[in-house]
Order: structure tokens, then sequence, then C-alpha cells
């Protein structure tokens, strides 16, 4: 059975939508990329897990968020891609105990907004992490001296199988930008723990974080967050200045020259461009300093056409 032939099948119970040759740029910051096979966005938990449970083990599944850190490749995505959305997955509650229970598609920044306005502190951070929660479970996301992995409780997800699964704190064995959850689990809601803190403290803590980014970054362009991991003991963006790599070229993606280790999209710039860039940065950075650049920002699907 076809890829194509076993997706139409699973969809066929499916309460959530399933589009076939679905463009996938629109929902990446890059704004670059090839289409799904197709695209599946559940009605909530028990749609996604029936879905997957109904999909044959062959046909590659993956995950999106926002799009925030994500360089989807111009030959596009075989197989299915799930993107979380709705009411059932953009929900934040504020529990007892100064606990925050946020779906997986609810933007970093939403949860920081409403953990302040709870007077819950130590969430702040979440101000200055571009994408959703269940990005940022996936490869503990954090800014400003702040990590989820720091304040996760518990995780939920659903994996290939349609098996829900949820993790502890130690399951997910954090480390600086990674996790050791399984590739295969599709983050559903994370529990998070903070603290109590006055609302207009926090407010102004996330107002200097505001500031700060948008003094130091160019979230006004077709950017995808940063793209490298710092090092052990070194900075990736001082590695790449001193590379000589602010402000180079390659088609039409740039090299920010405001920060770095952002890339941009100038307009036209193709996956292809952006990946050839991000590879002549690494190779620059190796050449120079002798330290190997790892990508921060995941690439997904097949290569275009030459």
């Amino acid at each position: 059975m076809s890829f194509a032939e076993a997706i139409r099948l699973a969809a066929e119970s499916a309460r959530g939508r399933v589009e076939l040759d679905a463009p996938l740029a629109p929902f990446t910051w890059f704004r670059v990329g090839g289409a799904a096979e197709a695209l599946f966005s559940p009605a909530d938990e028990a749609d996604l897990a029936a879905f997957l449970g109904r999909l044959p083990a062959p046909v590659p599944v993956t995950a999106i968020g926002l799009g925030s850190n994500l360089i989807v490749r111009d030959g596009g995505v075989e197989g299915v891609v799930v993107r979380l959305g709705g009411r059932a997955f953009n929900t934040i509650e504020v529990i007892e105990d100064s606990r925050i229970v946020a779906g997986a598609a609810a933007p970093d920044a939403f949860v920081a907004k409403a953990a302040a306005t709870a007077g819950v502190d130590g969430l702040a951070f979440l101000r200055g992490v571009p994408g959703s929660i269940g990005g940022a479970l996936r490869m503990n996301a954090g800014a400003h001296g702040g990590e989820i992995g720091n304040a996760l409780v518990e995780a939920r997800g659903v994996g290939r199988s349609g098996a829900v699964r949820t993790f502890s704190n130690a399951d997910m064995g954090y480390s600086y930008r990674h996790s050791a959850a399984p590739d295969d689990v599709i983050f559903t809601r994370a529990t998070l723990q903070g603290r109590p803190g006055d609302r207009e403290a926090i407010l102004a803590e996330m107002e200097r974080i505001t500031r700060a980014r948008e003094a130091s970054q160019p979230i006004r362009e077709k950017t995808g967050g940063s793209t490298f991991k710092n090092p052990p003991g070194a900075k990736a963006w001082e590695l790449i200045d001193k590379a000589g790599c602010r402000g180079l070229v390659v088609g039409d993606a740039q090299v920010s020259t405001m920060h770095c280790n952002f890339l941009i999209n100038r307009g036209k710039a193709t996956a292809a461009d952006l990946e050839a860039l991000g590879e002549t940065v690494r190779r620059r950075v190796r050449e120079t300093s002798g330290e190997t650049l790892e990508w921060e920002i995941e690439r997904i699907g097949v290569p275009g056409a030459l």
C-alpha cells in the first residue's frame, strides 16, 4: 500500500483536518520550503492518538509547532506532518501551588504572560523564547537564564503507535538544548512549576526581556531564532563574527548584521540557500577556531530538485 493510500484510509475516521499536498512555508518563520504529503490538524489528543494508531508504521510522521526554529527543505516532507492547534492544544490554565498547565500549541510568550498575570514567578524567561510549548519541551528551550527543563513537572504526549504517555522531568533527560524523550512522541501538554511572585515585578521583567530582544535580535525579519548552539565555554555569535561571517550572503539568505547567530530570508531565499549559508558558516568557524557548531534550528524534509 502506498503512503498516500494509507494516509487516506487513516483519515477517513479522523475528526480533525487532513490536507493533501499542503504547503508548509506559510507555517515557518523563514517562509520557505515545500509541501507536506499530508498535513494533519487533530481535533484533540484522542483524535491524534486514534489517527496515529490507524496509520501503518512505515508511514513517516513529523510534528511541527509554530515554525520558529525550523527549515522545511524545498522538496517537502514525506508522509504526515502533524500540526497542533485550536482550543484543545493551546489552552493555558493556572492551577494550585503556582503551577501552569499549558497545551503544546500555546505560544511560549502567552504562557509567560498568563503566569505573570496570575502572579506566578519563574516563567518570565518564556517571553524570550520563540515558538510554542511543544517545541520548547522537545529541545529544552531557554533564554535569559531560564530553561523549560528547570520548570517542567510533567509532560504528556502521544507516541507513534497512538499510545498516550506521560513523562516526568527526570524522564525527559534534559541537557543544553536537548531532551532524551523518544523522537516519535508528539507532546500535547505540559505542567510547569512556578513560585508566588509580585505581578508588577514579573511584568516589568518581561518588558525588560522584550526590550533586550528588540535591541539585539532581528525579530522583525524572516528569521528562525538562534541558528547554532553555543559550544561549551563559547558563544556561537562570537565565533561566527570572528570567522568573518557577519553579513555573509548565499542566494537571498544572509547572516544577520544585527546578531550573527541569526539567518535571514531577505525575501526570495530558498531553504537550500539558508542551509547552504549555515553550512558555509560552520565550515568557516571550524577553519578559524577549530569549533564545530551544531545546528539549533531543526531541518526537515528532502532537498529540492537541482
